[in-house]
């Protein structure tokens, strides 16, 4: 099975991170890594969360896309990244997100597999 393990950044985990960007990112491509290596990652990808703000597009209830600057969810956590992973069950992933080396938030959710 698929999942997508969803990465958020708090303030505190930024703080935390920013304090020793080196050990974390050391920690977090040993992580990474270990799951490639046994096979698990799939994929996934960190997203800019520093520099450059996002935009939301959201449709109004005339149907017309009407673009916001900032995030679509405003609030302290901040969609950070994404790794999908295959594994037998849902208890894995929860254990694979569980070892996350790095003080983010993750959520789990299953990749919706083509019919």
């Amino acid at each position: 099975m698929r999942f997508a393990l969803v990465i958020f950044e708090t303030d505190e985990s930024r703080r935390r991170i920013q304090a020793d960007r080196a050990a974390y990112r050391k920690e977090y491509e040993g992580w990474i890594g270990g799951l490639a290596a046994a096979g698990k990652l799939v994929g996934g990808e960190a997203l800019e969360t520093e520099r450059v703000r996002p935009a939301t597009v959201r449709t109004a209830a005339d149907g017309t896309p009407v673009v916001t600057d900032g995030p679509a969810h405003a609030g302290e956590e901040t969609l950070g990244g994404w790794f999908v992973i295959e594994v037998a069950d849902r208890e894995e992933a929860v254990e694979v997100a569980r070892s996350l080396p790095t003080p983010e938030t993750v959520e789990i959710r299953p990749v919706l597999e083509s019919a």
